[in-house]
């Protein structure tokens, strides 16, 4: 079983950044990774993915301020977040999929206004 675990959450003020990383246990080198996010009372929504070969999709809310990325070295895939808004606070969870759909605990991500 494939092992995803987030690290990086926290609480910001807003216009802020934080960087969230998800390291998997496994090679994710042939994987679609993901980031998710689910905020109190809402369904979870996807943020941003990369394809293996680095193509990237982005939640309209987020272009321009997330950047995602990968390293295939490191089995890791980041989530890079700028200029933080009230709205961005959930709890993001990070997801690779591969054949079949794996999950991270998730990481509390708090901004401030």
């Amino acid at each position: 079983q494939g092992q995803l675990v987030e690290s990086g959450g926290g609480l910001v003020q807003a216009g802020g950044s934080l960087r969230l990383s998800c390291r998997a246990s496994g090679n994710i080198g042939s994987a679609i990774m993901a980031w998710y996010r689910q905020a109190p009372g809402k369904q979870r929504e996807l943020v941003a993915s990369i394809t293996d070969r680095g193509t990237t999709n982005y939640l309209d809310s987020v272009k321009g301020r997330f950047t995602i990325s990968r390293d295939n070295t490191k089995n890791t895939v980041y989530l890079q977040m700028n200029n933080l808004k009230s709205e961005d606070t959930a709890v993001y969870y990070c997801n690779a999929f591969l054949k079949l759909n794996y999950w991270g605990q998730g990481t509390q991500v708090t901004v401030s206004s």
